[in-house]
């Protein structure tokens, strides 16, 4: 099976990929993994990428399409795959169906995340990290023994600028912004799917199953 998981920051995205790519034995495949195996491998494209972020700029979407593209041409990827933050925008998700259809093939659904803006910004507005050690806490759902020490080193959190509830509002900005448009395409597709992403984990992960076995049927 050939799917897209789609979400705002905050909806779980990485968790549920992660999950159901499991239940369906299929690779999990992010934009994330791809950029460190390229750059850590030291590829052409690697290199490449890693000029631009070492200047800061973004790299190129011809450069992520480039990695995708070698991605989905490899063994584990040819019975199926689940891909994870691509494609962001109608143009991208132009040219991965060009892409699928020079491979013989095409995506079957895309899952879309679905979660209210209060909640996402409740479940990252929460976060507090440890200086010392680096691990997360939540003051709602996994909070510490003592508020502000971390219970694994004793260090100190803090709540890091892209946790503060500002950036998280102007993030789901450009997120609808860039992504409603996407939306529309795969529902003019005739393969989107809607997962209401909350509550516990295990439970949104069962829709998520469910949407996928009515799709497959």
């Amino acid at each position: 099976m050939r799917v897209v998981l789609v979400g705002p920051p905050g909806a779980g995205k990485g968790t549920q990929a992660q999950f159901i790519a499991s239940h369906l034995s299929i690779p999990k495949i992010s934009t994330g993994d791809i950029f460190r195996a390229n750059v850590s491998g030291g590829t052409e494209l690697g290199k490449l990428a890693k000029e631009y972020m070492d200047r800061g700029d973004l790299v190129p979407d011809e450069v992520t399409v480039a990695m995708v593209r070698d991605r989905l041409s490899e063994d584990d990827a040819q019975e199926g795959f689940l891909l994870d933050g691509f494609p962001r925008n109608v143009p991208q998700a132009e040219v991965l169906k060009k892409m699928l259809a020079e491979f013989g093939t095409g995506l079957d659904v895309v899952l879309n995340l679905v979660v209210e803006d209060d909640e996402v910004v409740r479940r990252l507005a929460g976060r507090r990290t440890c200086r010392s050690c680096g691990k997360v806490w939540h003051v709602v759902f996994d909070p510490p023994t003592v508020e502000g020490v971390c219970d694994a080193c004793g260090g100190e959190l803090f709540q890091r600028d892209d946790d503060r509830e500002e950036t998280i509002r102007r993030r789901l900005e450009v997120y609808q912004e860039q992504t409603a448009p996407l939306i529309s395409f795969y529902a003019d597709e005739g393969i989107l799917q809607g997962v209401d992403a909350t509550g516990p984990v295990e439970e949104i992960t069962q829709r998520a199953m469910s949407a996928l076995r009515r799709f497959a049927d």
